[in-house]
């Protein structure tokens, strides 16, 4: 088994554990932040889309040009937070943090958090901000964002880096998890949903279909599509797609390659269905997606 398979085996693990999910419970509700757990380069912008995420935040993710922003940033921001947490300010002056899980050297995961302040807003901050978002193309309403902007959580530095240092120790008992975990969910994965994973990551550039890699490995359709989905959350269609946009977000970072190339060399069968899939898993365009960080 190869390390990156070993480490997706980790993550899922993780992020289906009760470990985990009673502590997103117990932080968020004490906390009032948004916490999500995610897999280096997911950068699926699941943390805007929280319910805990902070309003100016919930507003900035419904503009397709504020998205591009976030991303790249995230994207630096994991970047930074290969070995120890780091935290890094958006355009608006919200703090996101990015602490590793890692289990042994492997860089298993990052928790995120942030959408918050640590000085207080003032409205001369905010009128550089706007300025910002009409540059950007935003078309959003920036009396409605000035609203939400000045509704953001407000925490000094000192309790903010409290968090990140509680976060901290939390990453590390993650960690420690991290392989009895994957052991104990490969164990009760049905054997024929772990063939089919390793197919699916073989052949995801192929055209694949729910049958296909039924009769692969040797149950009938319907019933792989009822245990397929019982054992990763979802169903066959989007486990591949999400798979494929992960490929393509790497290839999209090499400005050689068209978006046409990367949508077949993935997979796709279409630039549309290559769109439609890219926007519904990574929350913007690939021409978006793509776009150097300012």
């Amino acid at each position: 088994m190869t390390t990156i398979t070993q480490n997706s085996e980790v993550f899922e693990a993780l992020s289906d554990s009760e470990i985990y999910k009673d502590y997103h419970d117990a932080f968020t509700k004490a906390t009032g932040l948004p916490l999500t757990l995610e897999a280096p380069g997911e950068n699926d912008m699941r943390l805007r889309k929280s319910p805990a995420a902070a309003p100016f935040c919930s507003l900035m993710a419904k503009s397709n040009a504020s998205c591009a922003a976030c991303y790249a940033l995230q994207r630096k921001l994991e970047e930074s937070a290969q070995l120890e947490p780091k935290t890094l300010k958006c355009f608006a002056g919200l703090c996101e943090t990015a602490v590793p899980v890692r289990v042994g050297e492997n860089l298993i995961a990052f928790l995120h958090t942030g959408h918050i302040l640590v000085d207080n807003p003032e409205k001369a901050q905010f009128n550089k901000i706007a300025k910002e978002l009409i540059r950007l193309g935003t078309q959003i309403d920036l009396k409605q964002a000035e609203e939400a902007w000045f509704a953001t959580q407000v925490l000094s530095p000192a309790q903010y880096d409290s968090l990140v240092r509680l976060l901290g120790v939390f990453a590390q008992h993650l960690a420690s998890c991290g392989n009895q975990l994957a052991l104990q969910r490969r164990h009760h994965e049905p054997q024929s949903v772990r063939r089919a994973r390793k197919i699916i990551a073989l052949k995801h550039d192929e055209e694949l279909s729910l049958a296909s890699v039924a009769g692969a490995v040797n149950v009938s359709a319907s019933y792989f599509s009822e245990i397929f989905k019982k054992a990763t959350g979802i169903n066959f269609v989007e486990y591949v797609g999400r798979l494929r946009v992960e490929k393509a977000r790497n290839l999209l970072q090499n400005p050689d390659k068209r978006i046409s190339e990367v949508a077949f060399e993935v997979g796709f069968q279409s630039l549309s269905q290559f769109n439609r899939a890219f926007k519904q898993h990574a929350g913007m365009t690939p021409s978006e997606a793509r776009k150097p960080a300012n």
